[in-house]
C-alpha cells in the first residue's frame, strides 16, 4: 500500500475551483496527510526507543542487584563450607588419634 488515499472530489467544489485548483488542493491534502503520518511515525518511534532504553536501564539494574545477591549468598556458602570442613578434618583427626592411642596399648 502506498498510503494514498483516494479522495472523491466534489464535482461543485471542481467547477468553482477548475481542474487546476481542484489538483492543488489534492496535492496539499495529500501532502499534509503525508506529512502527518511521517511525524505519527516519528514520535511512535521515539517513544518506542525510549521504552527499550527505559527497560534496558530496569534490566541492568536488576541483574547488578541479583549478581551482588548471588556474589554474598556465594561469599557465605564458601565461609560455610569452609567451617563444616574445618569441623570435619577435627573430627577426623581426633578419630585417628584415637586409633593410634589404642593401637598402642
Amino acid at each position: 500500500m502506498n498510503g494514498m488515499g483516494l479522495v472523491l472530489f466534489p464535482e461543485v467544489l471542481r467547477e468553482k475551483l477548475g481542474d487546476d485548483g481542484a489538483k492543488e488542493l489534492v496535492d496539499l491534502i495529500n501532502a499534509s496527510s503525508k506529512n502527518a503520518r511521517e511525524n505519527a511515525e516519528e514520535i511512535g518511534t521515539e517513544r518506542l526507543e525510549r521504552r527499550i532504553a527505559e527497560t534496558e536501564a530496569k534490566l541492568q539494574k536488576e541483574i547488578s542487584g541479583t549478581e551482588m545477591r548471588l556474589q554474598k549468598e556465594i561469599a557465605y556458602t564458601r565461609a560455610d563450607i569452609i567451617k563444616w570442613m574445618f569441623i570435619f578434618w577435627v573430627g577426623q583427626a581426633a578419630v585417628v588419634y584415637g586409633l593410634f592411642k589404642a593401637m598402642a596399648h
